[in-house]
């Protein structure tokens, strides 16, 4: 029988009062721990219906009750689903947010560049010592589980495991709360094999399998520092005659549409702790082989998380220095503000 929301408030609250105190649960505690405004008469009579269903018991030496295996699976069931809710509700809130980031990062890039005529870039958030914010294990089917695996830079990778035997939900349920126990806010630089071994014995007969999620884990952190780059306004190095020449203008291009080559640039920048670590590179100096005709100017942003980003701006060594300084100083602090307060 599916319980009403009056009959669940209740028994959850039979519950969660019996296991702080262990002592059995009147109709008076009830009325006082719960916001359902019942009377006594009223929360009786469904304290009735609840033993009446298998959910509550009545000691003989007490006028309260105590739950019943079956109250207390339906208490952990209906816990372990608030949990799941309130779990996907984080997971979709950060996804929309990452959207949010990476949309107006893309945006900045095009608008720079617009206003410079000259090529820019935009890098990603890093993060350092990125963390583990949640593991979770569903039931594919017969034959395949998915881990669904988030880290703190609100990367998530999503890996599908192979199963040699069928799982039931208890089991998943053990691994869920092996693993979260275990990995929740730790990093790789955290966990190391004693911790693993650990793990591997808490698992049991599931040890191979629990290997196999782990190193989904490690995956799901490496693919965290993978370096995502927006670049924009690639062309408007063609309007620079100092630039004509098609072997060193399709070098350029290749480099700033080859966004690897540009790693080496973003690290050098944030290498730097300067507030907002303005960098001017003005030919040989460029950290990239291929842009040695040009100048680059790079800026840091700031989430609040501590994460850091680079602006670039590439153009001839010719180029307005004191404009594009002062536009990416301002741009950086408003980024700054931004970035802040969508953090709240």
């Amino acid at each position: 029988m599916q319980l009403d929301e009056r009959k669940m408030k209740i028994l959850q609250a039979i519950v969660a009062n019996y296991l702080e105190t262990g002592e059995p649960v009147g109709s008076r505690t009830i009325s006082k721990f719960t916001d359902l405004n019942l009377s006594s008469a009223t929360i009786r009579n469904e304290m009735a219906d609840l033993e009446e269903l298998g959910y509550i018991i009545q000691p003989h030496t007490s006028a309260g009750r105590i739950p019943t295996d079956a109250g207390y699976r339906v208490y952990v069931d209906k816990l372990m689903k608030e949990k799941e809710e309130e779990k996907e509700n984080i997971k979709q809130n950060l996804l929309e947010r990452v959207d949010r980031v990476e949309n107006l990062l893309k945006q900045v890039a095009k608008v720079l560049a617009y206003n410079t005529n000259y090529a820019t870039l935009v890098s990603a958030p890093q993060y350092k010592n990125k963390k583990i914010k949640f593991i979770q294990l569903s039931i594919v089917d017969d034959s395949q589980l998915l881990a669904v695996i988030m880290v703190d830079n609100n990367v998530i990778k999503n890996q599908i495991v192979d199963l040699t035997t069928p799982l039931g939900n208890e089991e998943v349920l053990k691994l869920n709360l092996l693993l979260n126990s275990f990995l929740q806010g730790q990093s790789l630089e955290d966990i190391n094999i004693e911790m693993i071994s650990t793990m591997k014995d808490q698992a049991g007969m599931h040890r191979d399998l629990l290997e196999q999620i782990f190193n989904g884990v490690v995956e799901a952190i490496h693919a965290a520092d993978e370096l995502e780059i927006y670049t924009s306004g690639t062309t408007n190095i063609l309007k620079y005659p100092e630039l004509g020449d098609i072997n060193k203008t399709s070098e350029i291009l290749e480099a700033i549409e080859e966004k690897k080559m540009l790693t080496d640039l973003i690290d050098e920048t944030l290498s730097h702790d300067e507030s907002h670590g303005i960098q001017v590179y003005i030919g040989d100096e460029a950290p990239v082989s291929n842009m040695k005709d040009l100048s680059i100017v790079t800026a840091t942003y700031e989430l609040e998380e501590g994460a850091k980003g680079t602006i670039g701006i590439i153009g001839p060594k010719r180029m307005d220095y004191k404009k594009v300084v002062t536009t990416l100083q301002n741009l950086t602090e408003e980024l700054d503000v931004i970035f802040k307060k969508k953090g709240k």
